[in-house]
Order: C-alpha cells, then sequence, then structure tokens
C-alpha cells in the first residue's frame, strides 16, 4: 500500500516529558524520509504544533484542518502548507480522514482517543481498510492495549480486530508496519 499522507492525532499540550516531544519530531522525520506528507488538526499549540513545525523544517507538505471556533480561538497554524477551516469537529475529521492513506496517534487526552477509535471502529466495520496505528511513547500506551485485550477476553472485541491496531514503541518501525498492512479482507464484526 502506498502511503502519501498520514493523519495524526496527537496532544494540543505538550505532555510532562521531553520524550513525547523528541518522538513526535522522530515520527515526522520518519514521515519525511519516506515521502509522506502530514495532515493533523491544524493548531499551532502543543504536540499539534511540534509536528506541524518539524515538517515545514524538513520542506514536507503540511494541511491542516481546523473547525472556525478553534480558528477564532487564535490556535490555527497560519504558516502550513494549506489550512481548510470546517465548521465543526466532525467536519474536522472526516476531512483529515478523506486526505490520508494512514492514521498514527502520539500521546494526547481525549481527543486523540476520540480521533483514533472511531478510525479503529471504521475499519472494523469495513468503512475502510486504512491503516490505524499508534506510537506508543514511553509506555503512554500499555493500559490502553491491556484494556482492549480485556474486551477481547469478555467477547465485546475480536482478536483479530484488536489486532488490527497496530502498537510500536519505535517510529521507523511503525512506519515500516503501517506501509505492509494488509486489511483482513474476510472478517465479520459481528
Amino acid at each position: 500500500m502506498e502511503i502519501k499522507r498520514i493523519a495524526v492525532y496527537c496532544g494540543s499540550a505538550k505532555g510532562n516529558d521531553p520524550v513525547y516531544v523528541e518522538q513526535a519530531k522522530a515520527i515526522i522525520h520518519e514521515m519525511h524520509k519516506n515521502g509522506m506528507g502530514l495532515v493533523y488538526g491544524g493548531g499551532n499549540v502543543g504536540i499539534m504544533g511540534i509536528i506541524a513545525d518539524e515538517m515545514l523544517q524538513l520542506g514536507g507538505e503540511v494541511i491542516g484542518i481546523i473547525p472556525q471556533k478553534l480558528l477564532e480561538k487564535e490556535v490555527a497554524h497560519h504558516d502550513i502548507t494549506k489550512l481548510i477551516v470546517v465548521q465543526d469537529m466532525h467536519q474536522r475529521k472526516a476531512k483529515m480522514f478523506e486526505l490520508s492513506d494512514a492514521i498514527i496517534a502520539l500521546p494526547g487526552g481525549i481527543g486523540t482517543m476520540e480521533e483514533l477509535f472511531e478510525a479503529f471502529t471504521w475499519s472494523q466495520l469495513g468503512y475502510h481498510d486504512k491503516p490505524c496505528g499508534v506510537l506508543n511513547v514511553k509506555g503512554y500506551y500499555n493500559h490502553l492495549q491491556e484494556f482492549l485485550q480485556h474486551m477481547v477476553e469478555n467477547q465485546f472485541l475480536k482478536q483479530e480486530f484488536k489486532d488490527m491496531l497496530l502498537f510500536d514503541e519505535d517510529p521507523a518501525s511503525i512506519i515500516k508496519r503501517l506501509q505492509s498492512f494488509e486489511f483482513p479482507k474476510t472478517l465479520k464484526w459481528y
């Protein structure tokens, strides 16, 4: 599968450890090295601003999608390749998804989780075959992995579906895994 752009879901904060910023920059370097552009939430704050600035410094493409309400709060990044203003969060997610070939979640808050789970749910339901990955920086998502396995053990999630959400601690490795991902063709969600 050729991946031209990745939608990166991430925090509007930087977190409490410099490793979150370091790894965010590292994933951008891997994306750029592989000829991939960035689609993200359009902000200039936190990890969002950092990944946009890093891709711009490398000379790569940065497309930001921001709702009008957040634009009015002056958190938009106006110096990116393209800033698309939409009416609301639903349109933001739809546009980010439309413009990307894969998804990666970096450490973030509830917005990051909501975006990731929507894309992951759509893959389970067969609405798309785009690979979804999680960069598990410093074990940030260990509890999420455990909870997903808990869902499997309680028969609310099939193991095959859980395994479709790719977790990795290494930026280069997660990019390679997304590139080699093959969507299972015979799975049934029910």
